[in-house]
């Protein structure tokens, strides 16, 4: 009896949670559609985005410069926003659960930063891939992506033969301040690209349109569906290789499909909106600590916390100091960087 009581509580729980997320979710896409330099009431939102989708005519009271803002500036930007969000937090999340480290995330492991050097390389030498074309720049980001956490893992086995994970964590660090001075050097060597190549990498979903969204939602769809399939395996590589092993998982095959599905999630990301740290690593931490180390909870509630996060903090960065916007990176690293401080405290001790 008291064991059912705990399990229907714990199911309740749950479903609580996800309620919660959802509504953050709902509340945060409003406010960013909302809250700007002009205010979209509410309200005329919906009648909008209504009278959009079932293709009928607006009311006369509605300002049509409403509709301009809302289809046109803010609603590609919350939904750019929300699906990076959600990209960064769920690729965590999974590296998290792999690694068994709640330190690993893909800017800790230096996959954002390899993903930057590819899409730097992209708009350095205006490169347009002959088969793929205007997916170039994705598609690059991901290849470098997909480099980068292999050669980390590859260096880390170098150096030591059990990979520890506070090996591959500072060897992702390594490869991240390495790949971070390349940047550094590419920057250098611009002419007329320099601005945009470094307010892009300050991180930013500002003016980027429906094309981006475009970019972004096939190989979001293609990560997203392959870490939610390997959620039971990454329950079963959480306790250890040699235990995921014995209850009949694929260890080798998994942990490359979970690695390869990240690094296209950030890839993806990182191309359409530059770098932005700290979101893998704040959003799965702080589920972990509410909703428990289940990943068939933990990846979709990643990707709602995560997408409704991000759409906050490009919120707060473009009101913040009106009518001048902060890149978004600055916030999510304002917020991420002493989260991870904490974290490193706590695992060694201190209190």
């Amino acid at each position: 009896m008291p064991n059912r009581f705990i399990q229907s509580y714990l199911q309740n729980k749950i479903w609580i949670i996800y309620g919660m997320a959802c509504v953050f979710l709902l509340l945060s896409l409003l406010a960013g559609i909302s809250i700007g330099t002009i205010s979209v009431p509410i309200r005329d939102i919906f009648m909008i985005i209504s009278a959009k989708i079932f293709r009928s005519e607006l009311p006369q009271t509605i300002d049509s410069m409403y509709t301009n803002i809302v289809f046109s500036i803010r609603l590609p930007r919350v939904l750019l926003a929300l699906l990076v969000g959600s990209s960064l937090a769920i690729a965590g999340a999974s590296f998290q659960g792999l690694l068994r480290n709640p330190l690993a995330d893909p800017y800790t492991l230096g996959v954002s930063s390899g993903a930057s050097v590819g899409a730097v390389i992209t708009l350095f030498f205006n490169l347009s891939l002959p088969v793929v074309g205007k997916f170039s720049l994705p598609f690059l980001s991901i290849i470098f992506s997909i480099l980068t956490v292999f050669l980390v893992l590859w260096f880390a086995q170098k150096v030591e033969k059990t990979m520890k994970v506070e090996t591959i964590i500072l060897t992702g660090i390594i490869f991240s301040s390495f790949l971070g001075s390349l940047l550094s050097l590419m920057i250098a060597l611009t002419g007329e690209e320099l601005r945009q190549i470094i307010g892009w990498l300050l991180g930013s979903v500002s003016m980027r349109g429906w094309d981006y969204l475009l970019i972004i939602i096939p190989f979001f769809l293609i990560g997203v569906i392959l870490l939610l399939f390997n959620s039971k395996e990454l329950n079963g590589m959480s306790f250890g290789e040699e235990q995921a092993q014995h209850i009949g998982i694929s260890v080798q095959r998994r942990k490359l499909v979970i690695l390869i599905s990240g690094s296209v999630l950030t890839g993806a990301a990182v191309a359409v909106s530059g770098t932005i740290g700290f979101v893998g690593l704040v959003i799965p931490h702080f589920l972990r600590r509410i909703a428990g180390h289940d990943h068939r909870h933990l990846l979709p509630l990643s990707l709602i916390v995560g997408g409704g996060f991000l759409v906050l903090a490009d919120l707060l960065s473009r009101t913040i100091i009106a009518p001048t916007e902060l890149p978004i990176g600055v916030i999510t690293a304002l917020i991420g960087a002493p989260m991870f401080a904490y974290i490193l405290l706590k695992r060694r001790g201190v209190s």
